[in-house]
């Protein structure tokens, strides 16, 4: 059975999908991007827009009485490669062993001309 999660400590969604659904056992969350849910305003550089997208991620899953600990799948859609480095280092930092499994692509274009896009896969 689907449950829609939604927030408004985290952007609300800006099209025709959920934040995130939780199916009981796993819960999936759409990409966040660095928009800050109180401001609107998009943080500068790609450690802050990271640091941004992950604590929107963080409020979702609160949402759903999840911790970032529960999160098994990320994908991190990057604007360039060349940023990766500086994403990964505050990646690393909010993650802890054993950490989740990861893709990460280099995209043409995010929505708002961000540099960061990160959706995850969690379960209980």
């Amino acid at each position: 059975m689907k449950k829609v999660i939604s927030t408004t400590a985290a952007p609300a969604a800006i099209g025709p999908y959920s934040q995130a659904i939780d199916l009981g056992n796993m819960v999936f969350i759409s990409g966040q991007i660095p928009v800050n849910p109180a401001t609107g305003e998009i943080p500068e550089g790609i450690k802050a827009q990271t640091a941004q997208s992950i604590s929107n991620i963080k409020a979702i899953l609160a949402e759903a009485g999840l911790t970032i600990d529960n999160v098994v799948k990320t994908t991190v859609f990057l604007a360039d490669m060349s940023l990766f480095g500086d994403m990964n280092e505050v990646y690393g930092a909010e993650f802890t062993a054993p950490y989740p499994a990861r893709s990460a692509v280099a995209v043409r274009e995010l929505p708002k001309q961000v540099l960061v896009e990160i959706e995850t896969i969690a379960v209980r």
